[in-house]
């Protein structure tokens, strides 16, 4: 009931109310993964920043088949030089990073059309027993020490993908 493994990996390009980027970004997601992504809608009214709702700001991609899950998430640290920071993991065992540009993924070629942009990609991690979250029937909250720390996600990450952790910059500015 301790074995932690990947639920889903989630890609995210955010254009805001940007159509041309919106387009650009479906397309970057296409050409990396093969699938089609779907555009995000807002949902609220926001006047300082134009948005209206039922406006496209965005599109993301969800993966969930854990063999093609694995081999794009060794894609893209192999694109950060398998580093992470320490404030890429969140205290739900949830990572989180961005791509700043997409022709460092390994097998992306450079397309006219898009540019240059990056993307934002997102693993959640689970452990047998976290479907008692989403069920119809009887929901519960995770207890606290099943849930998926901090530490045990960097350790998950170090074993499975060979990742290093950097630790903050403000740390390493004080320290010289």
């Amino acid at each position: 009931m301790r074995t932690i493994r990947i639920e889903k990996l989630t890609l995210n390009v955010g254009a805001g109310k940007e159509q041309a980027v919106l387009e650009k970004g479906l397309i970057l997601l296409k050409n990396i993964t093969g699938i089609d992504p779907v555009k995000t809608i807002t949902q609220k009214r926001i006047a300082g920043w134009g948005l209206r709702p039922g406006l496209p700001i965005g599109c993301k991609l969800t993966l969930r088949n854990e063999e093609e899950v694995k081999t794009l998430i060794k894609r893209l640290l192999a694109a950060k030089n398998n580093m992470l920071a320490n404030n890429n993991f969140d205290e739900e065992g949830n990572i989180s990073f961005g791509i700043k540009e997409y022709i460092d993924v390994a097998d992306a070629k450079y397309d006219p059309k898009i540019g240059i942009m990056g993307f934002q990609a997102s693993i959640t991690l689970v452990r047998p027993g976290f479907r008692i979250k989403k069920r119809k029937i009887l929901k519960r909250p995770i207890p606290r020490n099943h849930r998926i720390s901090k530490e045990e996600s960097m350790n998950f990450m170090k074993q499975n993908f060979a990742t290093s952790i950097k630790e903050d910059v403000e740390k390493e500015a004080s320290e010289e």
